[in-house]
């Protein structure tokens, strides 16, 4: 089998062997940048991943209640929640109708 190269004109035979030996560089190398990418920092500890949904009322307390005052960490963690379920409900992305009822009072 003949294959021709992108720059010049020129046959160059391939064979069993060479494709052997270049998988054999390629698994090399793969395996080389696995490795690096296992001794990589991980990224931010943002706390403690969800064990349920959150609801009104946990959004009441972490945004008005007893948990107001806690960072978003500790209240998730308290909660049973994330960090992002605290942090979205305290920056009025979701439970927007607990941050209009609070106005209203």
């Amino acid at each position: 089998m003949t294959t021709k190269t992108d720059n010049t004109t020129k046959a160059r035979k391939v064979t069993v062997e060479t494709l052997a030996t270049k998988v054999s560089e390629l698994e090399a190398t793969i395996l080389a940048l696995q490795e690096r990418v296992e001794e990589l920092p991980k990224g931010r500890d943002r706390g403690p991943s969800s064990t349920r949904t959150m609801v009104e009322e946990d959004a009441q307390r972490v945004c008005y209640g007893d948990l107001k005052d806690l960072p978003h960490k500790t209240a998730a963690k308290d909660l049973g929640l994330s960090y992002a379920q605290v942090y979205s409900a305290r920056n009025g992305y979701t439970f927007k109708q607990v941050h209009k009822a609070n106005e209203t009072k």
